[in-house]
């Protein structure tokens, strides 16, 4: 069974350390045969929610795009950087518009409900991010999704990658891979389950 998985980033920076740890991650699903489909969030330029906005214009083309590709995918990988103790605000923004009602998902839920979701993070600080990812895991399982236990905070992120992108520390390393490898098992028991159900 082929998982489709999507990973994306919460930060905008071109030499982005998160988006780097992220890319690692990937490794570990693609591994187990996932399906990935790589999004810069920064890309989509959204503007920021406003419901007066959305009553003068509808839902923005990058928001549509960004409910349908989720839709697509049984499984989110996240990298989230932390700001201020919390999730960057590019992300929060990108939640807030993929989870609007449209026609086809009247609650604006539909998108996200069944999913499964990893979080990994990198910072600077001591803690690598972390406190980002327990308010992210907060917002992900309001909006309908399931998040593994399964994940990583890389901690003095601006030493730890060498000049190939790869961690300096092999066994970091293989953690952060095994949280991608582990988001892909627990999609893959998912489907199984829900097929089997379904039988």
């Amino acid at each position: 069974m082929t998982i489709k998985l999507l990973a994306l980033s919460g930060s905008s920076r071109r030499e982005s350390l998160n988006q780097r740890l992220l890319d690692i991650a990937v490794l570990g699903a693609t591994a187990l045969g996932a399906e990935v489909s790589k999004l810069r969030l920064s890309h989509l330029q959204l503007p920021i929610y406003d419901g007066d906005w959305e009553s003068e214009h509808g839902l923005p083309q990058s928001a549509v795009r960004l409910k349908s590709m989720i839709a697509e995918h049984q499984a989110v990988l996240i990298a989230t950087p932390e700001h201020n103790g919390g999730y960057t605000a590019l992300l929060k923004n990108a939640l807030d518009w993929a989870s609007r009602p449209t026609g086809s998902d009247p609650s604006g839920l539909g998108c996200f409900r069944g999913k499964i979701a990893a979080l990994v993070s990198a910072s600077p600080g001591l803690l690598g991010g972390i406190r980002s990812q327990i308010v992210l895991q907060v917002a992900l399982a309001k909006l309908g999704m399931h998040v593994i236990p399964a994940s990583f905070a890389l901690s003095s992120a601006h030493l730890a990658f060498d000049e190939r992108g790869g961690l300096k520390d092999v066994n970091a390393e293989n953690a952060v891979r095994d949280v991608g490898a582990a988001l892909a098992k627990a999609a893959i028991q998912f489907a199984g389950d829900l097929q089997a159900a379904a039988a």
